[in-house]
């Protein structure tokens, strides 16, 4: 910005702004949460006497569903997993569990009781994932309420109350307090024209852009906040209409729903009872004997029959002759195995990009959190170590785990540092917000997903210009990755999907793979 901001300059942006933000939480409390679209029903052809041969590479939560839907339809299924478990970044830590890290080999010494556990990937599941929640319910994985939201956690910034930690219901009712006070003082021309400094005028902008979800041009146009009216996974979602200010405020109730998800609710998420690993149990159950421990890929060849596969398993080359694969190997690792794809498809598998996820958790020698009346919920801080989340699971016991640290977008930071240092690292940041934490917690573990073995990365990042939307280059490589090479060879999983990160993505891409196959089958068929 070049010259100070005025409070009447200020306050015409924000009386714009505070019009529509509010409409945009109204709209949110009065039932308008993201877009849930119906699980799918996949009406896959029964092979009977027909057999068709399928391989499916990577145990993850895309390579499961595969298997298990196609078993049912007369497939016959074979699941490669180079690792010595299933689940991919679906990675739940207990007593004795082994963290693959390269060069940080880590056991878990976690207590071992049921509630002593820790997701150390996926660990939430929105409500309106139908399609896992679908599985969820037909595998009989029982669910909880996941508790992200929570008013009684912290807000902690070293620039800040000289770092004191306060309360989350403290730091956001007085800034909505203080923006109210700014609206009020419109009618005090003294008030108005005393200038805001530059550094001020620029952090409460970006505040009331990130509040109202506002564009470069500090207008509200829509936002996807409100959810899809239609996509949003596989294709680009489409937003909703926006309704009406002036409409909304034609019930009374306004007054009240405008707090609905604060104070003593919030967003709904859940979580698999006993870990988010339940849900590939679920799955295992009825295609664990399908599932080849260790099998490493050596090479991919795509004939117009069919598909070759090379693996090494216990030090023996094997090869596996099938109809059709299903491939859930992360991106980056599938471009260093022999294959032959198209060049295209080659460039597409290339410029996808990873994640740096990195998390780490401790035991808590008792459950401290609940004396200062916090059960689950996330406390936020300005340090590298950014979140601290309390359990759900486990409550009023004497003991359990807690989440010490998750960078999801910068998560290089701690990846490069030694154990010690990262545990050290953790240590000093939760005192920041309890005093004793360092004599509170031990057994520490950390996760850091650019060096877990057979992963080496996080979720999957398509557009390399955040925040401006896919070029039209970006778009052509995502839908060549989509498509099969000759109609035998599928990669799924959040990588082919345009909103990674989230287990309902795998899902999705791997219904849209068997769907396309299907098609296929029956032609062959006819």
């Amino acid at each position: 910005m070049s010259k100070p901001v005025t409070r009447r300059e200020f306050l015409n942006l924000l009386g714009a702004a505070g019009g529509t933000a509010a409409a945009l939480r109204a709209g949110t409390a009065l039932g308008l949460l993201p877009g849930a679209v119906k699980a799918a029903n996949l009406d896959l052809l029964n092979l009977g006497s027909n057999q068709r041969r399928v391989a499916v590479l990577g145990g993850g939560i895309s390579g499961l569903t595969v298997a298990y839907e196609l078993q049912k339809m007369g497939y016959e299924c074979t699941i490669l997993e180079s690792s010595h478990r299933c689940g991919g970044r679906v990675f739940t830590v207990r007593n004795g569990d082994l963290i693959d890290e390269i060069g940080n080999r880590q056991y878990c010494e976690f207590d071992n009781d049921p509630h002593m556990y820790f997701n150390a990937g996926a660990a939430r599941i929105p409500s309106t994932h139908r399609n896992l929640l679908h599985y969820c319910k037909e595998l009989g994985v029982e669910l909880e309420v996941f508790i992200n939201e929570n008013k009684t956690c912290y807000v902690q910034d070293d620039a800040m109350l000289g770092g004191k930690p306060v309360r989350n219901i403290e730091y956001t009712t007085h800034l909505k307090g203080f923006m109210g006070e700014l609206l009020a003082k419109a009618l005090t021309e003294q008030e108005l024209d005393q200038p805001f400094s530059e550094s001020e005028a620029e952090t409460l902008l970006s505040i009331i852009d990130s509040f109202g979800d506002l564009n470069e041009s500090h207008l509200y146009t829509g936002s996807f906040r409100a959810g899809y009216a239609e996509g949003g996974f596989l294709k680009h979602g489409t937003q909703k209409d926006i309704i009406a200010f002036r409409d909304l405020l034609k019930t009374r109730l306004g007054r009240g729903l405008i707090n609905a998800n604060e104070g003593d609710t919030g967003p709904i998420l859940m979580q698999p009872v006993g870990g988010m690993d339940k849900i590939i149990d679920g799955y295992l159950n009825h295609v664990g004997s399908n599932v080849r421990y260790r099998a490493m890929v050596a090479g991919v060849q795509v004939n117009d029959d069919g598909v070759q596969i090379a693996y090494d398993q216990d030090g023996v080359r094997h090869s596996l002759d099938v109809d059709y694969c299903f491939n859930c190997i992360p991106s980056h690792l599938m471009t260093g195995i022999p294959n032959n794809f198209p060049e295209q498809y080659i460039r597409a598998l290339k410029y996808i990009r990873r994640g740096e996820a990195y998390k780490a958790a401790f035991q808590a020698k008792r459950r401290f959190w609940e004396d200062e009346d916090i059960y689950g919920g996330i406390t936020w801080m300005n340090n590298p170590s950014r979140q601290i989340w309390y359990p759900t699971a486990g409550i009023h016991k004497e003991k359990g785990v807690i989440l010490g640290a998750y960078d999801y977008g910068g998560g290089m930071y701690h990846t490069l540092m030694t154990q010690e240092e990262r545990i050290e690292a953790h240590l000093a940041d939760g005192e920041k917000v309890h005093p004793e934490y360092r004599n509170l917690v031990e057994k520490p573990i950390t996760v850091a997903w650019h060096r877990m073995n057979h992963m080496l990365g996080c979720s999957a990042r398509w557009s390399r210009n955040f925040g401006a939307g896919w070029t039209h280059e970006e778009e052509e490589l995502y839908h060549t990755l989509q498509a099969p090479v000759n109609g035998r060879h599928y990669m799924i999983g959040d990588q082919v999907s345009m909103h990674s990160a989230w287990q309902e993505s795998a899902v999705m891409s791997a219904q849209w793979a068997m769907a396309d196959m299907d098609q296929r089958v029956r032609a062959e068929l006819a």
